[in-house]
């Protein structure tokens, strides 16, 4: 009797062991992106007011001095050329800018155009 408590604690054991030796998920890993871009949007928006709200509305998509940039993700299209909005289109067009806005690449730092990109994006 005393080698059949003796096995099944063994085999207890091996099980508890096999629990814990497995990888637990990478579920965190998604999570720390959100709130690095949620950071990067944050300081976005800090220098979208300093540098970007003289010409552009946040919370509109009415035009200010530029089109007002609410929504612009969801629009998916910029309202004065159509050209297709993505994080690429976002950062030439702050860093040459057009006819009607100055360029910003000797203004902003890249990682600061990334964090504008970020904000514009979650507007």
């Amino acid at each position: 009797m005393n080698r059949n408590f003796m096995m099944l604690g063994m085999a207890a054991l091996a099980v508890a062991g096999a629990l814990l030796a497995q990888d637990a998920p990478p579920a965190k890993a998604p999570a720390k992106k959100a709130a690095s871009s949620g950071a990067a949007a944050a300081r976005g928006k800090e220098l979208f007011e300093k540098k970007c709200g003289i010409c552009h509305y946040a919370d509109s998509d009415a035009k200010k001095i530029g089109p007002g940039l609410k929504g612009i993700s969801k629009r998916g299209t910029f309202t004065v050329n159509n050209n297709k909005v993505t994080d690429e289109t976002l950062k030439t067009w702050i860093e040459n800018g057009d006819t009607q806005m100055p360029p910003f690449k000797d203004v902003l730092e890249p990682a600061e155009i990334k964090d504008v990109i970020a904000y514009v994006k979650a507007l």
